[in-house]
C-alpha cells in the first residue's frame, strides 16, 4: 500500500505474516472436528473483524496527512503517530491469523470474517466454510472455488 505521496510503504497485516507452516502440518478435520474449534474461532474472527475496520481507517487518515506534507520534509509528526498506531494493530492482526493457522483453519476474508477447514469429502480433499455469524458449518466448497462455490454440507455427512 504504497500511495503517490507516501514515502514508506505501511504495514498490512498480511505483511507480517509468519507462517507456521513449516512447523504445523497441514490438518485435515472431520465436519464434528471443525465444528468443535468454533467456540475459539469465533472469539478469534470477532478480534479480527472488529480491528479492521480501526486498521483501515488509520491508514486513510495516513494517506490524507501525506497527501497534504510536502514529501522533502519526510513524515510529519501526525503520519508517524499514524504509523505508529497502524503498526500495532497490523500486528494485533497477524497475532490473531497466526492463532487460526496455529488451530489449523484458514482465514479468507475481512469483510465477512470467513475461514476455511481442510477436509476430505468423497475422497478428495475441500474446505469446509464458515462465515462469521453462523452458527456452525454447514458448507463446504472446492479448494479452488471459493466462498462463491459454497455447497450445503450433504446430509448425510452431517449426522
Amino acid at each position: 500500500m504504497l500511495g503517490p505521496h507516501r514515502q514508506v510503504p505501511l504495514p498490512t497485516p498480511h505483511a507480517f505474516r509468519r507462517s507456521v507452516a513449516s512447523i504445523v502440518p497441514r490438518k485435515y478435520f472431520t465436519l464434528a472436528e471443525a465444528n468443535k474449534t468454533l467456540p475459539l474461532v469465533k472469539r478469534v474472527v470477532a478480534d479480527i473483524t472488529a480491528l479492521h475496520p480501526k486498521w483501515r481507517d488509520l491508514v486513510y487518515k495516513y494517506e490524507l496527512a501525506a497527501a497534504q506534507a510536502r514529501p522533502d520534509w519526510g513524515e510529519s509528526k501526525e503520519q508517524l503517530d499514524l504509523r505508529g498506531a497502524i503498526e500495532t494493530i497490523a500486528h494485533q492482526i497477524q497475532d490473531y491469523l497466526l492463532e487460526l493457522e496455529q488451530i489449523g483453519c484458514v482465514f479468507k476474508g475481512f469483510e465477512h470474517g470467513l475461514v476455511d477447514f481442510y477436509g476430505k469429502l468423497d475422497g478428495r480433499e475441500i474446505f469446509w466454510c464458515w462465515k462469521q455469524g453462523e452458527d456452525r458449518i454447514e458448507h463446504w466448497h472446492d479448494l479452488e472455488a471459493g466462498y462463491g462455490g459454497r455447497q450445503p454440507v450433504p446430509e448425510v455427512v452431517r449426522g
